[in-house]
């Protein structure tokens, strides 16, 4: 791998920040500078854009029936609980607690304490409407060392939280790794380790064999990019490493941990359908040279082909593999077989959307719209159909869930009780849309998640920046809807905008 190489893979990294997740790079099929401009004719906001609140009710989108209108969270990011009933330390535990790692070194011990106020949750999201919850397992609260037998305490806390969810008539859509990694693993190699896929494949089954008959949808990894890039290249995020070559083996174990992830679900013989989670990013190109055609078309590659060819295709791009170079840890790492286990079959993809990325002839990007608190996210609305669009022309169609998209406001509490956060109605409002055009020209789109259902630990962020429908007074733990949920409940209330 070039110099030149390894810095690019570092300032990619830098783009890609996280939070609720930075978005996957959208794939090269707007060619030209120009090409990119003309995708939309409003910019967030405009008056004229779908967010306009005065559009008539003839003139409003309606969604299709049965429509899965939802919201996401995560457990380290909301749980809390972090010592108790026999819960392991995970990666975050540790990076989280270092001096340093995270914003007013915030943790999640106790984040949003759902561990303890579920039941509370759960009425809330009966009372915004919702239709899905996607949430996350905690590995290190099922396996505290990341192998051998269930702790049943952890078990029986999911068993009560999706209980609770079709008592309340809430579809469960379960994620089996959302970055919590438990640190056991970690200190055997983690994710460089080949080893460590197979214990996930064994923790999957172990889930399956305790819940498979009551959760209806699972996805197996979140974001594997966002664990390569923020994890192993930038090292803001656990396990806290910048080591390029490590990062891409990385990749490959996380897409192979997948692969038999979805081997194991259809051994156990459950009934629920299985996908990944990946966050994809439009990439453009940031003018109409050949050679910013050519550079983004190779960073597209890093950004979202590396992961939806292995699992779509089951193949990796060959641009990104020569361009790793042939004694990369990556390449050396593939073994026979590995790409028919990561592209087994499944049966849904969940994409997650938060911002386009413009590349420039050397490689390098440039801003082109405004950007939320979280600056690595540009608010560009037509991303959301680019991306949806192309994965459903380029690998066929395949059923599509958004399970994650929103943004950072600087909520504020009232004294009335009531939190303005209208930037964000405005955000969702535009990008719903957007969704709806897609579905319109043929995407299988089921349903979207919003993210997040509650603000929560931001990751290295810590508690700065805020993402929920419903505000969390931290010292109290007080639950208050924010306009945007009024908002939302409305639209699922409609199943229109």
């Amino acid at each position: 791998m070039s110099m030149l190489t390894r810095r690019h893979l570092l300032r990619r990294a830098a783009l890609s920040a996280t939070a609720a997740t930075p978005a996957g790079a959208v794939l090269g099929t707007a060619a030209t500078a120009a090409a990119a401009t003309a995708l939309t004719g409003c910019q967030p906001g405009d008056p004229a854009a779908p967010s306009d609140p005065s559009a008539s009710a003839a003139a409003r989108l309606q969604f299709p029936t049965n429509f899965g209108w939802g919201a996401a969270t995560s457990a380290y990011q909301i749980e809390g609980a972090a010592k108790e009933d026999g819960r392991g330390e995970s990666v975050w535990d540790t990076f989280s607690r270092a001096p340093g790692r995270t914003r007013n070194g915030d943790t999640g011990d106790v984040a949003a304490d759902h561990y303890h106020r579920y039941a509370e949750d759960l009425d809330l999201m009966r009372d915004l409407g919702l239709r899905s919850y996607r949430f996350s397992i905690s590995w290190p609260r099922i396996q505290p060392d990341g192998t051998g037998a269930a702790n049943q305490r952890g078990l029986d806390f999911y068993r009560r939280l999706v209980d609770g969810l079709h008592e309340r008539g809430i579809a469960p859509m379960a994620t089996l790794f959302h970055w919590d990694l438990p640190q056991t693993l970690q200190d055997a190699g983690g994710w460089e380790s080949r080893e460590v896929a197979h214990r996930f494949a064994d923790y999957a089954a172990t889930l399956f064999d305790a819940l498979g008959d009551r959760v209806p949808v699972w996805l197996t990894i979140n974001e594997p990019k966002t664990v390569v890039q923020n994890g192993y290249l930038q090292g803001h995020h656990a396990p806290g490493r910048r080591d390029p070559d490590a990062a891409y083996l990385v990749a490959h174990h996380l897409q192979l941990a997948h692969g038999l992830a979805v081997q194991a679900l259809r051994a156990d013989g459950a009934n629920g359908r299985i996908g990944p989670a990946f966050n994809l990013h439009p990439c453009y190109p940031a003018d109409d040279s050949p050679g910013a055609a050519e550079a983004t078309r190779l960073y597209d590659g890093y950004e979202n082909r590396l992961y939806l060819d292995s699992a779509l295709k089951g193949s990796y791009p060959e641009d990104v593999l020569a361009d790793l170079g042939p004694d990369s840890r990556m390449v050396r790492g593939i073994r026979d077989g590995d790409l028919d286990i990561i592209s087994s079959p499944i049966d849904l993809l969940a994409v997650q959307y938060y911002t386009p990325i413009y590349v420039t002839a050397t490689g390098g990007t440039v801003r082109r719209w405004p950007t939320s608190e979280a600056t690595w996210q540009q608010i560009y609305p037509d991303g959301m159909y680019d991306i949806l669009t192309r994965v459903t022309r380029d690998y066929g169609p395949i059923p599509l869930t958004v399970t994650e998209n929103g943004l950072p406001t600087p909520d504020v509490l009232a004294a009335d009780g009531t939190v303005e956060d209208t930037g964000r109605v405005t955000f969702l409002r535009d990008h719903l849309a957007a969704a709806h055009r897609a579905i319109t020209d043929g995407v299988p789109l089921e349903s979207f998640h919003v993210w997040s259902l509650l603000d929560n630990f931001e990751w290295a962020e810590g508690y700065d920046q805020r993402w929920g429908l419903i505000y969390i007074d931290y010292p109290t733990q007080r639950r208050v809807f924010k306009r945007s949920a009024h908002w939302y409940r409305q639209v699922i209330a409609d199943n229109a905008l």
